[in-house]
């Protein structure tokens, strides 16, 4: 009977020197002299960067094993939470501020076009289109007010054509993908496009403060810290053009009691808008408001892309 052949093994061995064996002195070599020479160099330079930082963080707190747990099923319930129209993991994001920092150092504005913020977790895309002129206030609440001004560049030229999407918390302190079936579909929430002076213009509702989400692991985190919820009255915009940056960022009112105990570390001094009351009963009849009304003239200067 004919011998069997053996055959040999297909797996490679690693021709690379590495730590083979875990410690908790080398843990960070060892994990970071895992990668292959085929690495994803920029995937590397940023896993090992993380696993330096996360491994530094383990020496330093010595987390029990009930500790660690607790914060792999505290990731596991952020995710759950997370759905089309509620991201956790942003607002987990944003309360640790770590949103803020990297908005900040990729947005890092030098010629004194508009500071970006927080995108935020309740932006949504393909909101209606509106007229210039149309009020977004589709519950009737609150006080009205008029948002206008221009979108221009560093040079102070009009950029015609661009897009603002604007969206905001009604009186009640909620937007509306938080009450489907409560609030109007889409309230508070629209796009507009500038005209061929580069103006926008729109009737909309005063804004008010809120609480972010405090039902979540976020909540749990903040109550844990005794940390303040809210977030100071504000409205959203995401400004985009061809040839520019696209912007995000939000107005502030100045009268918030919030202003410098945001949430989510998003107020820059810079936003804070000046709302203030126009006594005007032939401007406010042509736009059907009260007389007088709020206003507020905001002015967008966008960077070249």
């Amino acid at each position: 009977m004919a011998k069997a052949i053996a055959k040999k093994s297909t797996v490679k061995k690693p021709n690379r020197k590495t730590s083979p064996y875990f410690t908790a002195k080398d843990s960070v070599k060892v994990v970071q002299e895992r990668s292959g020479p085929k690495a994803n160099k920029r995937t590397k330079i940023l896993v090992d960067s993380l696993v330096k930082h996360l491994h530094a963080f383990i020496k330093e707190t010595k987390p029990t094993m009930e500790e660690w747990m607790y914060g792999i099923n505290f990731l596991t319930r952020t995710g759950h939470l997370s759905t089309d129209w509620r991201q956790e993991f942003i607002l987990l994001s944003d309360a640790l501020g770590i949103s803020m920092l990297v908005e900040t150092l990729n947005h890092d504005k030098m010629s004194g076009e508009t500071e970006s913020t927080v995108l935020g977790p309740f932006y949504i895309a393909n909101a209606p289109h509106y007229e210039n002129g149309a009020n977004i206030c589709l519950d009737g609440k609150g006080e009205p007010v008029l948002v206008h001004g221009k979108v221009v560049n560093a040079k102070g030229k009009a950029i015609a054509g661009a897009k603002l999407e604007v969206w905001q918390t009604n009186e009640d302190g909620f937007y509306d993908v938080q009450q489907k079936g409560i609030q109007p579909e889409n309230n508070l929430r629209g796009v507009f496009t500038s005209d061929t002076k580069g103006q926008y213009w729109f009737l909309s509702a005063y804004p008010r403060f809120y609480p972010i989400p405090y039902d979540g692991t976020v909540g749990d985190m903040l109550k844990a810290l005794d940390r303040n919820p809210n977030r100071p009255a504000h409205l959203h915009f995401i400004v985009s053009a061809p040839g520019y940056e696209k912007l995000v960022t939000h107005i502030f009112t100045p009268d918030c009691p919030w202003l410098k105990e945001d949430a989510v570390f998003g107020v820059k001094k810079s936003l804070i808008a000046n709302f203030k009351w126009t006594d005007d009963q032939h401007r406010a009849t042509q736009l059907g408001l009260p007389n007088p009304f709020r206003e507020v003239m905001w002015n967008v200067v966008m960077s070249k892309a």
